[in-house]
């Protein structure tokens, strides 16, 4: 019987394939016959739509399509795989301290420049969204002692935010209020930093340790859809 040349001399002409002795009277597509005798697959095992790395090229948004187990059936609020893992922690204590009586949802911590500003609105936001907060401007009476006010806000709350702004990354240095509420707030897992109008570059320059948790970035998302997050993560 003659023997196929395919293997030697290959059949990508078709002068070859005519050559071939027990391949030149069939068709193209016979043996080792035909433009596609050693053609690549034309379908990669491990393709889709668009590859995991394109997909992580094309920013935070584009990356939102993760639920966490905390996330409500009707929730239109997706989360990239770097906010659940960084939430988690969180939600995990809130889940450890829902059996304690009279807390706050949320301890507010901020400058005290931005007490009538951009942390009033994330105040609002939150509280529009039924979650309590403790917040300086509404929790504090006048003539009561300021830092133990504070004391028992922190001890009375399930979980703590701190708004990093411009301002408070002027504040922090001067070791004031803010400060030492951030370092009471370091000290468990209740801190979600939440970044307006800078950095986490600008805040590792300040506090390495507060730039190590990650947390949500109004840069990425607006103000309202931060407070939705927050708003589930301590709703049970």
């Amino acid at each position: 019987m003659a023997r196929c040349t395919a293997p030697v001399r290959g059949h990508h002409t078709a002068s070859a394939r005519a050559a071939c002795p027990a391949c030149g009277g069939r068709g193209g597509y016979g043996g080792y016959g035909g433009s596609r005798s050693y053609s690549t697959p034309s379908s990669p095992s491990y393709s889709s739509s668009g590859s995991s790395g394109s997909s992580r090229s094309s920013g935070g948004g584009s990356r939102r399509s993760t639920k966490p187990r905390w996330s409500g059936a009707g929730s239109s609020q997706f989360y990239t795989p770097e906010e659940v893992r960084a939430l988690t922690p969180i939600r995990d204590t809130v889940e450890k301290r829902a059996s304690l009586p009279d807390l706050r949802d949320i301890f507010l911590c901020h400058a005290w420049d931005d007490r009538q500003g951009v942390a009033k609105e994330l105040c609002d936001l939150l509280v529009a969204r039924n979650v309590s907060v403790w917040f300086s401007e509404n929790d504090i009476g006048l003539g009561e002692p300021f830092l133990r006010a504070i004391d028992k806000g922190l001890a009375k709350s399930r979980i703590g935010i701190v708004l990093v702004t411009p301002a408070l990354l002027k504040r922090l240095p001067a070791a004031g209020v803010a400060d030492k509420e951030l370092s009471v707030l370091l000290a468990r897992d209740q801190l979600v930093p939440i970044v307006h109008n800078t950095t986490y570059g600008a805040l590792r320059d300040v506090s390495p340790m507060l730039a190590s948790r990650n947390g949500l970035e109004t840069a990425e998302m607006p103000m309202a859809d931060v407070a939705a997050k927050l708003a589930e993560l301590v709703t049970l």
